[in-house]
């Protein structure tokens, strides 16, 4: 299916920010994502350093993906809404237990990002036309 411009530039916008983000759980911002990591998970040291490296390692691919693997960028838009909704838990985890990081440092800041996350799941699909293939699929 063809995106428009509008489309393409967003694509690509989200791509590099999965990029720098995946970057940053390999290096600088590696901290702040182990506080990420839901406290329901084992807790482990290194069981929960590698669900941040992997996670990591998913984002980069993902974005990477969304930049430049075009042909395939419906497949990759659902891929990445799947991992948005699969790495959320992080997200409420990060609320529920009042964890500080990435500048959220109060409860409402938490709060109000747990909204964005199904913005990035929509973004994903419609940056990708994959909202439009899934919606006229079920047709």
């Amino acid at each position: 299916m063809k995106t428009n411009f509008l489309q393409n530039v967003l694509r690509i916008l989200l791509g590099s920010l999965m990029l720098m983000a995946g970057i940053g759980h390999l290096t600088s911002k590696r901290e702040e994502f182990l506080a990420q990591v839901p406290a329901w998970l084992p807790n482990d040291a290194a069981f929960i350093d590698f669900v941040v490296l992997s996670s990591g390692i998913v984002e980069i691919a993902l974005g990477l993906a969304m930049v430049f693997w075009i042909k395939n960028k419906i497949k990759t838009g659902i891929a990445l809404a799947i991992f948005y909704i699969l790495i959320f838990p992080g997200n409420i985890s990060q609320y529920t237990n009042g964890i500080d990081a990435f500048g959220l440092d109060t409860d409402q800041k938490r709060l109000i990002r747990l909204f964005f996350q199904p913005v990035l799941v929509l973004w994903a699909l419609w940056s990708t036309d994959a909202l439009s293939f899934l919606l006229n699929k079920k047709k």
